[in-house]
């Protein structure tokens, strides 16, 4: 018995080892596992949310799947900050067999926009940065000379803070310059897919829209600016600084900046299909190969900030209750910038980072969706939270995740009766736990 208990042992502390290498990965840090807290993606599993109460609830779900063609999912629910329920649903990997579970990580499209204004907040909560510091020109903050070409002048006067609430003024005459990378690389007479420093040059080219600060147009572009003003204001790399300072803090260790091929997915990374399986366009790169739409159609981790990270459906909602201004998840931001975050000045603006707040609801909702993935979080103070991500498209686009927020809310409604003594952000409960298991 003591000798099963050594090799045991010695067993756990090389399987947490490999742990603490695990989020490296391609480009992603290691963080030292005496700094690693208890680890969401790692300690927990679908047998833990196997709830009598909630079958009705998963039912209701794997029907919408079905008729959605959605090859899998994840579902992870926060009651008072308390992570209470959590379970993948459907297939990581349909060819390969591999069932969902709850430590998958997804790609979340935009729903990456909201991580990063949580980065710009940070760097106000340090003294490094303002709101209404400007971004351009010879007094802004990236004014390295290759972005002084700025067409129309008023570009000298957007703030961070137009940035983050899309009032930028940025146009959308010649599309949305984040997906159309093979045209600006004919435009511009490229030999490789141009860098962010490149987009936003291209983009300050062109006149703007509307003056800065006036009405509110969503822009993909100004939150890769946003990337880059993070990366000149920290001295870090974009990923980095999230990491070291927003993710690790919150006890989020395998959140990473996406990769654009299959064959370049992380560990732990689902496998992406998009609503027409047959489909393959020409890859953005330029080099003519015919890709799959959701593997190599567009750059996705050139999107950085706008829209390139994968998580785990646990690990995002960890992420929310870390700036959500309650008292149960420390949050890792000032209660001046948290509520900075819901704030909107006028209707028809966005709040930062968020997609919308509604103060009747005190609801805060923030989605994102891409060939392959979509992503939907809402947040309500006193009420059940979520985040639901497939690893499905829809050829509905992005008003798919309006009918992904009602689908989760319907589900939801059916469960008479939430567990009221666990919190899963802390511990996996006593009677399911590994320990148990193997005794």
């Amino acid at each position: 018995m003591k000798r099963y208990k050594l090799l045991l042992g010695v067993a756990i502390v090389a399987f947490c080892s490999f742990l603490a290498l695990r989020s490296c990965g391609d480009g992603g840090l290691a963080l030292p596992e005496s700094e690693i807290g208890y680890r969401l993606n790692d300690s927990l599993r679908n047998s833990v949310s196997d709830l009598p109460s909630t079958a009705q609830m998963e039912r209701h779900i794997r029907n919408w799947m079905a008729r959605n063609n959605i090859r899998g999912a994840s579902l992870a629910v926060m009651k008072d900050e308390r992570l209470i329920y959590c379970k993948g649903f459907g297939w990581a990997d349909k060819e390969r067999e591999r069932e969902a579970e709850v430590g998958d990580i997804y790609r979340i499209a935009s729903a990456s926009k909201l991580i990063t204004a949580i980065g710009i907040m940070k760097l106000c909560d340090e003294g490094r940065l303002t709101l209404d510091a400007k971004v351009f020109g010879e007094a802004g903050i990236l004014n390295d000379p290759h972005l002084l070409d700025i067409k129309d002048k008023r570009a000298a006067d957007i703030t961070v803070r137009q940035l983050l609430n899309h009032t930028s003024g940025f146009s959308r005459r010649l599309g949305d310059p984040m997906f159309r990378i093979t045209d600006i690389m004919r435009w511009e007479k490229m030999d490789a897919s141009p860098t962010a420093d490149q987009l936003i040059a291209f983009q300050l080219r062109q006149r703007l829209r509307d003056k800065p600060g006036g009405s509110a147009q969503y822009s993909n572009i100004g939150y890769l600016v946003l990337s880059r003003v993070i990366e000149k204001v920290s001295g870090m790399g974009y990923e980095e600084y999230l990491q070291k300072h927003v993710l690790w803090p919150a006890g989020c260790y395998d959140m990473l900046i996406a990769r654009n091929y299959y064959e370049q997915r992380h560990p732990h990374e689902v496998k992406y299909y998009g609503h027409d399986p047959g489909e393959t366009i020409e890859s953005y790169d330029g080099s003519g190969r015919m890709l799959p739409r959701e593997y190599g159609g567009n750059d996705i981790e050139g999107l950085q900030g706008a829209g390139a990270w994968v998580c785990s459906a646990v690990e995002l909602l960890r992420l929310v209750a870390s700036v959500d201004g309650l008292d149960g998840v420390p949050d890792i931001l000032t209660p001046q910038s948290v509520a900075e975050m819901k704030r909107i000045a006028r209707k028809g603006d966005y709040a930062l980072g968020w997609a919308r707040y509604d103060s009747r609801s005190r609801s805060l909702v923030r989605t994102g969706t891409m060939s392959g993935t979509c992503a939907y979080i809402e947040n309500r103070a006193g009420g059940l939270s979520y985040v639901f991500i497939t690893n499905t498209s829809s050829y509905r686009g992005a008003s798919f995740t309006n009918g992904i927020g009602r689908m989760v809310r319907d589900a939801m409604s059916k469960v008479k009766k939430w567990p009221s003594d666990r919190d899963l952000f802390v511990a996996v409960p006593r009677e399911i736990s590994a320990s148990e298991d193997m005794s």
